[in-house]
């Protein structure tokens, strides 16, 4: 597994490791209180819950929900999803967004889910004990937004048939709308929330309007601070010249590769060192 998503993109990769640690964690949680038999009351801390008056105590879930998953079918397909979008996504669109997609996917996921619990009367008894948690929702905005970019994309089937990236994105949520009366109601509203906010994302985007300014100004910022905080450890003169020899050593040998192969030569690892200096 290290070597598979060593070869992905960061954000896609830490993404991935992060649900893969939160879901450990979680069951590692579980099977402490199974052997102490004492109550369980973690998901209550991090599961998106459509009463307001959890969600005003609890407001921290409408991030945290999205990267939490109990069953282990449920996070294999779930980053399954991931690995397959993400990586048609980092390669039309620009890496640094795909994180603000998923974060702003599974807000968006979050507030029709919301919504649709207060609104229909048809949630007006489960809606206080709705709790809301996984990725899919922050993954098919990730999916949407890939296939709103690049329809066409072929998807070999068992090495016979391809079908359209755009036909996969299209079933799917069809599936999630046929889903709704079934098991888990909340669940399938707010994957259709994150599928509408993907294809918002790429169709705005194309008039010059970046829904995922707000989060991504946000990781940006976050980012800043961080190489802050690295640089400003002290340094002798010796470590200082080192770095600075090292980094520009990276990014001429970067440029080389440009002038004799061009841009498109380059690896992702690549791409984001030359963007970050």
């Amino acid at each position: 597994m290290l070597n598979l998503f060593g070869k992905l993109n960061n954000n896609l990769s830490n993404i991935i490791y992060i649900n893969i640690a939160v879901f450990v964690l979680i069951n590692i949680y579980y099977t402490i209180i199974f052997l102490m038999q004492v109550d369980n009351t973690i998901i209550s801390y991090l599961g998106l819950s459509s009463n307001f008056k959890l969600l005003l105590k609890y407001p921290w879930t409408i991030f945290t929900y999205m990267f939490v998953h109990e069953d282990l079918l449920h996070v294999i397909i779930n980053l399954c999803w991931l690995y397959f979008g993400g990586k048609i996504f980092i390669s039309y669109l620009d890496s640094k967004d795909l994180l603000a997609t998923y974060i702003m996917g599974g807000l968006s996921g979050a507030i029709i889910y919301i919504i649709s619990f207060n609104i229909f009367p048809a949630f007006e008894l489960i809606k206080f004990n709705s709790l809301a948690i996984g990725a899919s929702a922050s993954v098919l905005s990730i999916l949407f937004s890939a296939a709103t970019q690049t329809p066409n994309f072929p998807i070999s089937i068992f090495s016979i048939k391809s079908i359209k990236l755009k036909h996969i994105a299209v079933i799917a949520i069809i599936i999630d709308l046929l889903s709704i009366t079934q098991a888990n109601p909340g669940g399938h509203i707010a994957h259709i929330g994150g599928a509408i906010y993907g294809f918002c994302y790429i169709s705005v985007k194309k008039y010059g309007i970046n829904l995922n300014y707000p989060i991504q100004s946000i990781i940006d910022l976050l980012l800043k601070e961080k190489r802050k905080f690295i640089y400003s450890k002290k340094e002798n003169d010796y470590e200082y010249n080192a770095r600075k020899q090292y980094e520009q050593k990276k990014i001429d040998s970067i440029l080389d590769k440009i002038s004799k192969s061009g841009y498109d030569s380059l690896s992702q690892e690549e791409k984001d060192e030359l963007f970050n200096q």
